[in-house]
């Protein structure tokens, strides 16, 4: 069956997906970088392969983006330490090349080729990986296939399998039994998901549950976060504090009207609105709205001009996860939106966790909502009860704060089982 389903993807779904790649470039930057960035990645790859240690074992790491990586960054930092390792990370999209290209904790960073035999082949005979490690969900037949073929032990790791799954529609299904078939190890999230896998075919001896490494890295971010000191602890002195992470428009929309009825009530209450994205035209079009309404201040402006604004807009990136350590309840954007963001980052600190309808994607927010301490809002209403509810009961906050952490807290050891697995390989 493995040669059929080979013929069918390399003489429909590849040159299919080839023309789709090329001609969406035209017209998103993003993928068009993509295409550039490879021009050179054979050359550059061998380059880079000679200047390693190759008496070292070579463990091979593929990430989609950025958040995939993120999932693999614990088990990185890990094997890293041993000193005992080469470290090769791949990158499907530009986003998570670019962004880690200089990772610390790799040995080479590139990109991944287009999933062709040919290249898919000559990857492999560069590299000559020892295991390869695909995170999440990221995989590729002809890698898949190549590895297989060349006796390479092939992992995926945090992987996830939902019982409506595409992959198990008729085509999909026999395609994608055959294709996990081949890979040696699945590191499952969770029973039910190596269940799904089950329902799929995939056979007992690949599965395992070891939990998610997304508990690991948040709670290794968030011990480092603590440590930097980001406002004056004389700004948010006897306040308390909300921050919307990651909000978009459709969450602003809510959260923002909620909040300023608030202020009405409460003298102590601050906002700290992290947008998602915080480009020029949709902070000023913010500050256009709370013009009257709310005082309001920029959040690079703070240092040397707050003057008790009970809203701060946050103007900048990378630094969500440590602004939730000042928090005393988190509101999460992409809830009322396309989807949810991260609700682990602000559960790790011990606070409460409010969200819109649109979470049925995270695991997280679903467990975090039948423990109480994740709470489901669907309009300004609802958003304002629940703000109220939370800042005047601080025994309610504090019970449901612990609960959040306790969940974290329980959650946190999936990278040392991953660990062992890998190192029972290579």
């Amino acid at each position: 069956m493995t040669q059929i389903w080979y013929l069918f993807y390399n003489s429909i779904v590849i040159p299919l997906l080839y023309v789709m790649i090329y001609f969406a470039g035209f017209f998103n930057k993003k993928i068009r970088n993509g295409i550039n960035d490879r021009k050179k990645l054979f050359e550059n790859l061998i380059i880079n392969v000679m200047g390693l240690n190759r008496s070292k074992k070579m463990l091979w790491f593929h990430s989609s983006s950025m958040g995939e990586f993120e999932q693999a960054k614990p088990i990185i930092e890990k094997l890293y330490q041993q000193n005992k390792y080469n470290i090769i990370v791949t990158f499907f999209s530009p986003s998570g090349y670019r962004n880690s290209k200089n990772y610390p904790y790799a040995d080479l960073v590139s990109y991944l080729p287009f999933d062709v035999p040919y290249s898919a082949n000559k990857f492999i005979r560069i590299v000559k990986p020892n295991i390869a490690i695909f995170m999440r969900y990221d995989i590729w037949p002809n890698f898949i296939w190549q590895l297989n073929k060349n006796n390479i032990p092939t992992f995926i790791v945090d992987a996830t399998m939902r019982k409506d799954s595409r992959r198990k529609l008729p085509i999909s299904r026999s395609f994608h039994h055959d294709l996990f078939n081949q890979v040696n190890r699945i590191l499952a999230v969770s029973e039910s998901d190596v269940e799904n896998f089950k329902s799929l075919g995939v056979t007992a001896d690949r599965l395992s549950a070891v939990g998610d490494t997304r508990f690991d890295r948040v709670y290794q971010k968030s011990a480092a976060a603590k440590t930097r000191k980001l406002l004056d602890d004389n700004v948010l002195a006897g306040k308390k504090v909300i921050v919307a992470g990651s909000s978009w428009e459709a969450d602003e929309n809510v959260i923002l009207p909620a909040f300023l009825k608030l202020c009405k009530y409460d003298p102590d209450v601050i906002l700290i609105l992290v947008p998602h994205e915080p480009t020029i035209p949709h902070l000023e079009k913010l500050e256009n709205y709370l013009t009257g309404k709310g005082e309001h201040i920029r959040f690079s402006y703070v240092p040397n001009n707050y003057n008790n604004e009970r809203i701060i807009i946050v103007d900048s990136i990378g630094i969500l996860l440590t602004l939730y350590y000042y928090a005393h309840i988190a509101y999460i954007g992409g809830s009322f939106r396309q989807g949810i963001h991260n609700v682990l980052e602000p559960a790790v600190y011990g606070i409460p966790v409010v969200f819109g309808p649109k979470n049925n994607t995270s695991r997280e927010a679903q467990e975090l909502k039948t423990l109480g301490c994740g709470i489901e809002i669907h309009d300004r209403f609802e958003a304002y009860k629940i703000f109220r509810k939370l800042t005047s009961d601080e025994g309610l906050r504090i019970e449901l704060g612990d609960q959040a952490r306790k969940y974290v807290s329980d959650n946190v050891g999936a990278s040392e089982r991953i660990l062992k697995e890998i190192t029972n390989w290579v």
